[in-house]
């Protein structure tokens, strides 16, 4: 029983889900030229939605959808601009205080803070984050756990001390960061459903840059970024002789990536064996594209591997169910 137990584990795919997420980014900084003091940055799954800098002096909407919030609370620009009026003050101190803690006089310095909160739609645990660096390196974080601060610096210990007293503001860091922020990251989500819950498939191409280099697979122009990608033999993933390749922005708002297939010890006979597999968070079927010397696009041919509407179009790509086994992780 338990080795046919094991045998049905195998065989099912393990399918990206979509963590969303909510992040505020504010850098304030001294001693750079021509770049605004302090500057805001809101994001909703890595697209900007809000921004503010201290040469505008007001927070303002990056995105068509946002101007929606106001349904929902009519004085939300003005609030908004109000917190990072406030916030450029405090932080510009800040980094006053802190060039006397590390013994700096001059020179460039930063300030920054990230905090915000992640949901996963599936299966709806969430997680709230918020945290502080200086000069490029972490400087201060809150344990949601625990309600208090995490000092990585001797230089960060004395506003650990001060912060962990704070216990009614540091509870309500933890109901935002578990409960309000949830609550935006869904009405924002909803605001721009149309961009944000969109799906869209990638053109696959396979490219070698000479006879003895390896053979990428490469896939561009999808939407969301949480995918799959990974080489198969026999149907079975590769773990070894591929290098993974990071997921990137492209101009449009969509993602690329890649992976390498090391094909250096591969017998010609055993090309066959081969292939690469796409797999999109929320589509139920999969990219599959055999690894086929005719179809590899390299500097010394010229074939390419396209993805066209509903439809792949070209040889060695199938569309299929996904089946494939692998036990390969999230990427995102």
């Amino acid at each position: 029983m338990r080795s046919e137990l094991l045998m049905i584990f195998l065989f099912v795919p393990l399918c990206p889900t979509v963590l969303h997420a909510l992040r505020y980014f504010s850098t304030a900084s001294s001693g750079v030229p021509n770049f605004p003091e302090f500057v805001v940055v809101g994001l909703v799954d890595d697209v900007q939605m809000v921004h503010y800098d201290s040469n505008t002096q007001r927070a303002e909407a990056k995105q068509g959808w946002m101007e929606k919030v106001t349904a929902d609370d009519p004085r939300y620009w003005e609030k908004e601009t109000q917190v990072s009026q406030r916030d450029q003050e405090t932080y510009k101190d800040r980094i006053s205080t802190l060039k006397k803690r590390f013994n700096q006089t001059g020179g460039v310095h930063t300030y920054q803070r990230m905090y915000g909160c992640e949901w996963d739609d599936e299966t709806g645990v969430t997680n709230g984050f918020y945290q502080f660096g200086y000069d490029g390196e972490d400087f201060i974080a809150f344990d949601l756990r625990t309600k208090t601060w995490i000092a990585p610096t001797p230089q960060a210990v004395i506003t650990k001390h001060e912060w962990d007293r704070d216990a009614d503001q540091n509870e309500r860091w933890k109901n935002y960061l578990t409960q309000e922020c949830i609550d935006w990251l869904k009405k924002y989500l909803d605001y721009g459903r149309s961009s944000l819950l969109r799906t869209e498939l990638p053109s696959v191409s396979l490219l070698q840059k000479t006879p003895s280099s390896p053979v990428t697979c490469h896939a561009s122009g999808f939407y969301p970024n949480k995918i799959m990608l990974f080489w198969t033999r026999d149907g079975e993933e590769l773990l070894e002789d591929v290098d993974h390749g990071e997921i990137l922005h492209n101009h449009d708002g969509t993602f690329q990536k890649s992976i390498d297939l090391d094909v250096s010890s591969v017998k010609a006979e055993d090309w066959g064996r081969y292939s690469c597999v796409f797999l999109l968070s929320g589509v139920k079927e999969d990219i599959v594209t055999k690894l086929d010397p005719k179809v590899i696009k390299t500097n010394w041919g010229k074939t390419e591997i396209k993805r066209d509407g509903e439809n792949a179009k070209s040889t060695g790509v199938t569309i299929k169910p996904v089946h494939t086994s692998h036990s390969g992780s999230l990427i995102t």
